[in-house]
């Protein structure tokens, strides 16, 4: 019984030094850690201080009788009570004052400028529209000329801005550099085609009216304008999410125009003859513009049931009609038809790679389960993403534009993987740009235990579930958006590591995947990013096989196995054998030698 206690006592504490032992390596092997990463790291960039905090909105109130804390600040200070909150403010006068308007525009990317092309054309439609209308209808009297020139005089003023404030500061490209000198710019739109248009929009024919009075077709040269139209269509198609739907208005409004013009024709051509002489012409009864627009689309559509012409003249301007109706309804449909193709192109493609799929899975006759999953995976596909794959999208831009998007895309996750994390930024960088986009239907294994792990998985949205256990069907643990899992196998030696658990989508789930491949052509111009990831994937291996040893079942011995000797024990015990074997400690000797025996 003594040696028996004494032998338990002695193997306690030695188990106990041997965990004290195994602590401090750990803990000296990440001081090294540590210290290799610092050194490793050091050439990354050193982070740039936060930026100054704004000044909060509320100014204190001063106290009553005295002066407020602090220092004064400089110049007037404005406030206005509200409630029980005094919130100082700049007046708006003052804002006017300071404001200063920037010496060169971009063109492209500047929205005051889109906002400024706005206003000029919608003075350029006023033209367009209203001129006809004055000259052929009878709506230009004595009594109203003043508005109409009021908003003509003011047309005139947007298009004189247009040409002494913003097209003299635009920027452009010269010799694939960006000029912004004032002095260049403004040469550069003097010599340009589009200031001789615009000095023939502004020619002063207004003079003549002294001569023969306010005759609107004086002003059709401010019609001449149209290169800002198509700038504008430009510039707002690019800035719109949904740009064929302005395509779409756009067309409607070239047909409607082409009727007004051809309404207005029609008018005068009915004035010319005289209104009601013959039932072709207009008879001057109800709203002259309806009647004559109503016409005119019956004309231009070509729907029929109008009265035959009479007269010469008439016959003449019926066949022009018809000829120009026909060609330019044929335009518009042609034109509507390519800007509704253009906008559904990505659904007819899609629901072609659909339905070939379905005549290739009908003619093998694939069971009607893996039909429907892969119905399912192209619907979920195509309304999740608005596409089939990623990369026929992005394959047409140079690699600066791809790796912009990869890093606003995957960056923040790459970047707080910790096996990633002290290797150089530019190889994260050239690894952005090699993940593809994959996705899971429910339940769908993205990795079974026991197979070659040659990718790593990053969640972009979605869940995934981890399986484990005797059935291995019990959920060990689930991984959200954000989550990392199989890093290890791409740095893993032997053609990667065997998976040591199932992995299932948990609903849909889209992963981003790195192929083991595709990161070993990176590393090979990196070379120390590829020493730091393969001593972190040692380490990492390591602690997974300690835990899967604390994990696995030990067998069911009766007496379990011992814990080596200390050394100094065992020079005690040698040197008791040589006095003699007496004492309790050579009784402990006697009693490890039976334990030995038995153990065997």
């Amino acid at each position: 019984r003594i040696g028996s206690a004494t032998s338990l006592s002695s193997a306690v504490v030695n188990s106990r030094l041997q965990e004290l032992v195994k602590l401090f390596k750990e803990r000296t092997e990440k001081v090294k850690e540590k210290l290799t990463d610092l050194d490793i790291t050091s050439d990354d960039e050193s982070p740039t201080a936060s930026p100054a905090k704004p000044a909060p909105a509320t100014a204190p109130v001063p106290p009553p009788g005295g002066e407020p804390e602090g220092d004064k600040p400089v110049g007037d200070e404005h406030y206005c009570e509200m409630l029980c909150c005094t919130f100082k403010y700049q007046p708006w006068l003052d804002h006017l004052k300071n404001y200063q308007f920037p010496s060169s525009i971009d063109p492209l990317t500047n929205l005051m400028y889109v906002l400024w092309l706005f206003f000029v054309v919608m003075a350029w439609n006023w033209n367009c529209w209203l001129i006809p209308v004055r000259w052929a209808f009878p709506y230009q009297t004595p009594s109203n000329i003043h508005c109409w020139l009021l908003v003509d005089y003011l047309c005139d003023l947007i298009y004189l801005l247009d040409i002494l404030v913003f097209q003299t500061r635009l920027q452009f490209v010269q010799g694939g550099d960006i000029i912004t000198d004032k002095k260049a710019m403004k040469v550069n739109y003097l010599q340009s085609q589009r200031f001789k248009m615009d000095i023939v929009c502004l020619l002063p024919l207004d003079f003549f009216y002294f001569k023969v009075g306010v005759n609107p077709l004086l002003r059709f040269p401010r019609c001449l304008k149209y290169m800002a139209f198509f700038e504008f269509n430009n510039r707002l198609e690019s800035i719109l999410s949904k740009a064929y739907i302005y395509r779409v208005i756009r067309t409607t409004a070239y047909l409607l125009y082409s009727l007004h013009v051809n309404s207005c024709l029609y008018y005068w051509a009915s004035a010319y003859e005289g209104l009601g002489s013959t039932t072709w012409v207009y008879d001057g009864e109800g709203n002259s513009y309806i009647r004559c627009y109503y016409w005119a689309v019956k004309t231009l559509i070509t729907i029929g049931g109008l009265p035959d012409p009479k007269t010469l003249f008439e016959i003449v301007f019926q066949l022009v009609n018809y000829f120009t109706g026909v060609f330019a309804f044929s335009i518009m449909i042609g034109q509507m038809r390519d800007v509704v193709g253009a906008a559904t192109a990505g659904q007819t493609y899609y629901r072609s790679c659909m339905d070939n799929t379905i005549k290739y899975m009908n003619f093998y006759k694939i069971p009607k389960t893996v039909q429907n999953r892969v119905k399912m995976w192209y619907e979920y596909t195509w309304h999740s993403q608005g596409m089939l794959d990623e990369l026929e999208l992005l394959v047409q831009l140079p690699d600066k534009m791809r790796l912009d998007i990869a890093i606003n895309v995957n960056y923040n996750i790459v970047s707080k993987v910790a096996l990633f994390q002290g290797c150089d930024r530019q190889m994260i960088f050239d690894m952005l740009k090699r993940l593809k986009s994959v996705v899971y239907l429910p339940n769908d294994y993205v990795c079974k235990k026991g197979e070659i792990g040659r990718e790593m998985y990053i969640i972009q949205a979605g869940q995934v579930q981890v399986l484990g256990g005797p059935d291995g069907k019990t959920v060990l643990v689930t991984l959200k958006a954000g989550s990392v899992f199989g890093e290890i196998s791409l740095l893993a030696a032997g053609g990667g590591n065997r998976r040591t658990a199932n992995v299932i989508a948990h609903g849909f789930a889209n992963l981003f995947i790195l192929d083991k491949k595709d990161l070993n052509e990176i590393l090979v111009h990196y070379p120390e990013s590829q020493k730091l990831l393969r001593k972190k994937a040692k380490k990492m291996l390591k602690n997974n096989k300690l835990k899967d040893e604390k994990r696995a079942p030990r067998d069911l011995l009766i007496i379990p196995p011992k814990a080596d000797t200390p050394k100094l024990f065992r020079a005690a015990l040698a040197a008791m054998g040589r006095r003699g074997g007496k004492g309790p400690l050579a009784q402990l000797q006697r009693r490890l030698k039976e334990l030995k025996e038995m153990q065997a």
